[in-house]
């Protein structure tokens, strides 16, 4: 891991060392238009070739139903169901404490405004299952979509080698009140859920983390078929920002959570003291070691770096430049920073509390913006998956109220028609 100092750095390095564009995105990208235009065009016969290419599974269908949903969800050990059914009850509490009716406003006598809101009707939601399955997504994506109320939701998931779901995501299905998932995965499934085949419904908007593949299709689909998506999003991302009171033991543990995604991610470390950033470095050479995804792991800690800041403040500085998905601030005097925070999607404060809660449990959700993209765009939330309709009555009172005022500007814009929408009633 490359250890940098941050008074050394230029602001032109500082932006450099902070992009997250990988060499052979350009690649990437063609390889997904040409998957998704196969699936726009070949359907269902597409996915099935895909399938055996890409996950080396033969499929004799495209999903699983209700019963075998049930089957196979009843084979999951006590020990994780527990955790799900936990898991799920607290994502459940802080989603439903998002769903807020605002008020009616009178902006002026007789005229009133106010804003109502509709679930999305049709959502997708992709659930990685390469390298490393995810009913955490499940949840954190399903949960809301359903406290929504949102009519479709379609669940795309990669195949096992058993040509079906496993027992954890099956168990997520049954706590959602879902009754399909449809066995895709890749670029292959957001072009199928954005352009609809004969198995697979077209949905409105699209959720999920993925690789690059996925993130691609995703941007691509957005433009090309004109289908929603959550936000933006590449590999997962973590930095630490720490200080002498911080745990290296601690923070190690939690670069190499992050690292652990795959071997693209990045695991950055913000120190205040050399000695902190030695220190965890030892760490990770030991805790590596003891790792089933040592490999992946190591490739993205190779790929990450240290910055050496002369105090916390500055590191800060650093962090909103870089704009983390996870920001943890691993040190006593976090609640300080907490004013200084500007560009982050999740943020985890102190030494006691590992990016590990917020991926799996505490409530809050983890699908979040990635590679910069939380400079502008929010995480996950009841909110993602409504639209907000607005709605106004204006009384007799109320036009006379404001009539001039629209006559004036619609004039002044040369729109005689808009101000003759005024006008006819004002003489009425």
């Amino acid at each position: 891991m490359k250890i940098y100092s941050y008074t050394d750095l230029s602001k032109d390095k500082i932006e450099s060392i902070c992009l997250r564009q990988l060499e052979d995105d350009n690649s990437i990208q063609e390889r997904v238009k040409s998957i998704v235009a196969r699936v726009k065009s070949e359907g269902d016969k597409a996915l099935f070739d895909y399938a055996r290419q890409f996950d080396k599974v033969i499929m004799n269908k495209l999903c699983i139903d209700k019963a075998e949903i049930e089957s196979i969800a009843s084979t999951i050990p006590a020990d994780a169901k527990s955790a799900i059914d936990t898991a799920y009850l607290n994502i459940r509490t802080f989603h439903a404490s998002q769903a807020n009716k605002e008020a009616r406003v009178e902006t002026m006598e007789g005229v009133e405004c106010w804003r109502e809101t509709r679930a999305i009707e049709k959502v997708g939601l992709y659930i990685p299952g390469g390298s490393a399955v995810l009913p955490s997504t499940f949840l954190m994506l399903g949960i809301p979509a359903v406290l929504a109320g949102c009519k479709e939701i379609v669940v795309c998931s990669p195949p096992q080698q058993d040509g079906k779901t496993n027992c954890y995501v099956a168990y997520c299905a049954i706590k959602l009140g879902i009754e399909r998932i449809y066995l895709i995965g890749g670029a292959q499934a957001v072009a199928a859920m954005a352009y609809g085949t004969d198995s697979v419904p077209r949905v409105y908007k699209i959720f999920g983390p993925g690789n690059r593949y996925v993130t691609q299709a995703k941007q691509l689909v957005q433009s090309a078929a004109g289908t929603a998506i959550d936000m933006p999003a590449g590999p997962s991302e973590v930095l630490v920002l720490a200080d002498t009171t911080a745990n290296p033991s601690y923070v190690a543990s939690d670069l190499l959570a992050q690292a652990e995604h795959g071997s693209d991610s990045q695991a950055i470390l913000v120190a205040t003291s050399r000695e902190i950033i030695d220190k965890t470095l030892e760490e990770l050479d030991i805790q590596l070691k003891e790792l089933p995804r040592k490999d992946v792991t190591a490739m993205a800690i190779a790929n990450s770096y240290a910055v050496l800041v002369e105090n916390l403040e500055q590191g800060m500085e650093f962090s909103n430049v870089y704009a983390p998905e996870h920001l943890i601030l691993a040190t006593t005097e976090f609640e300080k920073l907490i004013p200084l925070i500007v560009n982050a999607g999740s943020v985890f404060l102190g030494n006691l509390t590992p990016e590990s809660a917020g991926d799996y449990a505490s409530g809050t959700n983890h699908t979040l913006p990635t590679s910069g993209f939380a400079k502008a765009y929010s995480g996950v939330s009841l909110d993602s998956f409504v639209k907000k309709i607005t709605f106004q009555h204006i009384s007799r009172k109320g036009l006379d109220n404001i009539g001039t005022t629209v006559e004036v500007l619609a004039a002044a814009e040369g729109l005689d028609a808009h101000k003759n929408a005024i006008s006819i009633r004002l003489k009425g």
